[in-house]
């Protein structure tokens, strides 16, 4: 079978979408499928870890979004670019991921030359939904099967525009988690992951690590993974402080390997997380993980991380104390196989089950 990826958003930018279409990419290549990945940034000549075709378009700019800012093209040429090399491919299937965010996926959506199957990421409505239902509305009538990544995810597509998807979930591929030796010395390393904008919620690791330090002579150190427009705001409140290590963006490899060092993982978001793959990574790199009590989250803790409150510090310096207090080799055992249940393999199952419906779907109406 010959699968187009489309993603909407540049893989030159980290990102929980990007991750799930370069891995969908290796997990589809092993089953000895084809597979092309198509997304913006035509200055983008890296060289990503799959054996797919990888093809970018246009100019990317940083649009804000659901409290981020996506890293999209707004080219209509891009997207005519992207269209004609999708259909020069002769795809089976062609596999969009948030196929409504502008615009690289839009020429090969409205053209429907193949079966197409959406994934939807966003959670959360704002005007970018709510202002352009009609436009969403007819790009949703090419689409042949639909899936969200978490309940939430698929209610914001429900209200937005009607379209009934499949709840699935986030996969990864487990055995990249343990590829690497575990690096554990005398000191406890936190390692705290997201892009540097508010609703990651970063500051308030820094803040809890710092209120520890100071009263405990068993330090802390926290590793700050990651780039974004708080950076100077986020070292300004780290205040020199020798135990707050900045790192800066991380490589795939190099986030792997943090998360093998760490004693704790913390996912400090205050909001607007679809599903809390972060901490399934961290629990299958047989590290502790501490997360905020959010919607986005719950159902990857499931009772395997330690929650605290969202956005106080204290609530989360205490739940670090006791996650590093109370980790036995049984917790991250048992940790560790509750992640195995979205394992990208077992997600890929299911999308080749969406896949032949699509096609079904499709033939029938061409």
């Amino acid at each position: 079978m010959r699968v187009a990826i489309v993603s909407s958003y540049a893989l030159s930018a980290f990102g929980g979408v990007q991750e799930q279409a370069l891995a969908m990419s290796r997990e589809l290549s092993r089953r000895g499928h084809d597979v092309l990945i198509v997304a913006p940034d035509r200055h983008d000549n890296a060289v990503y870890d799959t054996p797919a075709l990888v093809a970018r378009f246009g100019t990317v700019l940083k649009i804000p979004a659901n409290g981020s800012r996506a890293p999209l093209t707004l080219s209509p040429r891009a997207s005519r670019h992207a269209a004609r090399t999708v259909n020069h491919f002769r795809p089976d299937i062609v596999h969009f991921h948030e196929p409504f965010a502008p615009l690289v996926g839009w020429g090969t959506l409205r053209a429907h030359v193949a079966p197409a199957v959406a994934t939807f990421h966003r959670s959360g409505g704002g005007p970018a939904l709510s202002l352009t239902k009609p436009l969403l509305r007819r790009l949703a009538r090419d689409l042949d099967v639909s899936a969200a990544v978490s309940e939430s995810a698929a209610s914001t597509i429900k209200d937005a525009c009607g379209i009934d998807a499949t709840v699935l979930f986030n996969g990864f591929e487990m055995e990249r988690f343990v590829a690497t030796d575990r690096e554990r010395g005398d000191e406890i390393v936190l390692v705290v992951l997201g892009r540097h904008e508010e609703r990651k919620g970063i500051a308030h690791a820094i803040n809890a690590v710092r209120a520890h330090n100071a009263k405990d002579e068993d330090t802390w150190r926290l590793v700050v993974l990651g780039d974004g427009p708080q950076r100077r705001i986020l070292e300004t409140l780290a205040a020199g402080d020798s135990s707050i290590e900045f790192v800066g963006a991380p490589s795939d490899v190099e986030k792997r390997q943090w998360l093998r060092k760490a004693n704790v993982l913390i996912a400090p978001s205050v909001g607007g997380e679809s599903f809390g793959m972060i901490l399934l990574e961290g629990m299958a790199s047989e590290t502790s993980v501490v997360a905020s009590d959010i919607e986005g989250y719950r159902e990857a803790a499931a009772g395997f991380a330690t929650l605290f409150t969202p956005g106080d510090d204290v609530s989360l310096e205490s739940a670090i104390e006791r996650a590093v207090r109370d980790e036995t080799p049984q917790s991250i055992a048992r940790a560790k196989a509750h992640a195995s249940e979205w394992s990208m393999s077992k997600l890929m199952d299911r999308y080749e089950e969406l896949y032949a419906r699509a096609r079904e779907g499709f033939s029938t109406t061409k």
